[in-house]
């Protein structure tokens, strides 16, 4: 039973990629809708609450994503700054991701320093 659950999960997440590459090949601005939101976040909620039935562990997870959340948002400042400069796509794709894992890392500190356990 618990591989089926991991299954579904599993098709589940990955569905949602696949079907937002695919839209985003015909409409990049509503594959950017789909994958903008947060379904990734919402069905983890979901499946947190469902395995654990711990509503504290979920709202500090929500707090955590918060501020996990706001570093992301560094890539795509940086991938189109870059593109838009001339930079060929996987320099520029490489460069952004470091920034971001650097602003993840700070994001990171804060979270562990401002979320405290409900």
């Amino acid at each position: 039973m618990i591989w089926q659950n991991l299954l579904l999960r599993f098709l589940l997440s990955g569905g949602i990629v696949v079907a937002a590459s695919e839209i985003a090949k015909r409409n990049s601005l509503f594959g950017a809708l789909l994958i903008s939101l947060p379904l990734a976040s919402i069905m983890t909620l979901i499946w947190l609450y469902h395995d654990t039935g711990d509503v504290e562990k979920i709202a500090i997870f929500s707090q955590e994503v918060l501020w996990l959340v706001l570093p992301s948002l560094v890539l795509f400042i940086a991938l189109p700054v870059l593109l838009t400069r001339g930079v060929d796509f996987w320099p520029a794709l490489c460069v952004s991701m470091i920034l971001t894992g650097a602003f993840y890392a700070i994001g990171a500190l804060i979270a562990a320093k401002v979320v405290a356990p409900v």
